[in-house]
C-alpha cells in the first residue's frame, strides 16, 4: 500500500475543495509514491511528532492543523517549522493534513464532538453545498434527555477531560439542542442561536462575543486542542475501512502549547 493510496482515501472523505480559502490542507512534505511503513495520527506537527514517527516506523504522518500555512521562503533551523520540515524530509517522512475540509465535512471533526457528547439527530446547521457535497461548519445535535445548564457544563468538561470551561451566565432553564463548532467557532455563535440551540460547544471565543448572549444561549468554551483532541480517531476510522493492511498510530505526544496553572 503506498501513501498516496492513504492520501485518496482521506480526501474521499473529506474532499479538499471542502476546505476554506485561507487553509492549506492536503499533502505538506514527501513522496505519495512510498510504500507505507505505518501513520501516525495527530493533531498538530511538531518536531517532536516527527521523533515519534521515527521511533514508532511510521513514515507517513496525518494530521488535522496543517504543517505549512502559508509558503516558506527559507529552510533552516530557525523556526520550529523549517526544523520540522526539515526533519521530516532527512528521515524520510511525508505529513499530510486534513484541516478545513475535514472541519467542513459529514462525519468530520464536529460530528466526533457530538458523538463523544452522546447527542442524537446531528446535523449540519450553518451548511452549504461544495460542488454538489453537503458541508458545514457546525452541527447541532440533542440529548437524550433535557438537563440544568450547569450538569450540561460537567458533562462537557467530563467528556473532553477539561480542567475549566469558560461559559457565559447558566441558563436558568434546561439545555437540549446542542450546536457545536470545534476549534475557533465563535463566528457561528449567532447562526447556532438562529437553529434554536440552547447551548453552544466551541474550542475558542473572543471576548467580546461573550456579551449580551445572557439568557438567549449557554456558550461553553473548552480550549481549542480539548475540541479538537478526538480528531484521529476520524483519520483511524477511515484508514482502517480503506486500507486495513496499514498500521495506524494514535499519537502520545500532547500537542498542546497552553498549560492551566
Amino acid at each position: 500500500m503506498k501513501i498516496k493510496d492513504v492520501l485518496s482515501a482521506l480526501e474521499r472523505f473529506a474532499p479538499l475543495p471542502l476546505q476554506e480559502s485561507w487553509d492549506n490542507a492536503g499533502l505538506q512534505v514527501g513522496l505519495t509514491e512510498t510504500e507505507v511503513s505505518g501513520a501516525l495520527l495527530c493533531l498538530d506537527v511538531n518536531e517532536r511528532i516527527v521523533d515519534e514517527a521515527i521511533a514508532k516506523g511510521c513514515n507517513l504522518i496525518v494530521s488535522h492543523h496543517p504543517l505549512l500555512f502559508r509558503g516558506l521562503k527559507t529552510i533552516s533551523d530557525l523556526t520550529d517549522v523549517q526544523r520540522t520540515v526539515m526533519k521530516a524530509i532527512e528521515n524520510h517522512l511525508c505529513v499530510v493534513s486534513m484541516h478545513t475540509n475535514l472541519d467542513n465535512a459529514k462525519g468530520g471533526v464536529n460530528f466526533k464532538i457530538a458523538e463523544k457528547l452522546g447527542l442524537k439527530d446531528v446535523n449540519f446547521f450553518a451548511s452549504k453545498c461544495v460542488n454538489g457535497i453537503e458541508a458545514g461548519s457546525g452541527v447541532v445535535g440533542m440529548l437524550e434527555q433535557p438537563m440544568a445548564a450547569d450538569d450540561f457544563v460537567l458533562l462537557v468538561k467530563k467528556a473532553f477531560a477539561v480542567e475549566c470551561a469558560m461559559c457565559n451566565e447558566l441558563l436558568r432553564r434546561p439545555v437540549q439542542r446542542i450546536a457545536i463548532c470545534g476549534g475557533a467557532g465563535d463566528f457561528l455563535l449567532d447562526e447556532a442561536i438562529a437553529c434554536g440551540a440552547d447551548a453552544f460547544i466551541t474550542g475558542e471565543m473572543h471576548y467580546h462575543q461573550y456579551f449580551g448572549y445572557e439568557q438567549r444561549i449557554q456558550i461553553c468554551v473548552i480550549g481549542h486542542y480539548q475540541s479538537e483532541q478526538f480528531t484521529s480517531e476520524i483519520f483511524r476510522d477511515i484508514i482502517g475501512e480503506a486500507c486495513p493492511e496499514v498500521r495506524t498510530v494514535i499519537a502520545e505526544t500532547v500537542t498542546n502549547p497552553i498549560l492551566y496553572l
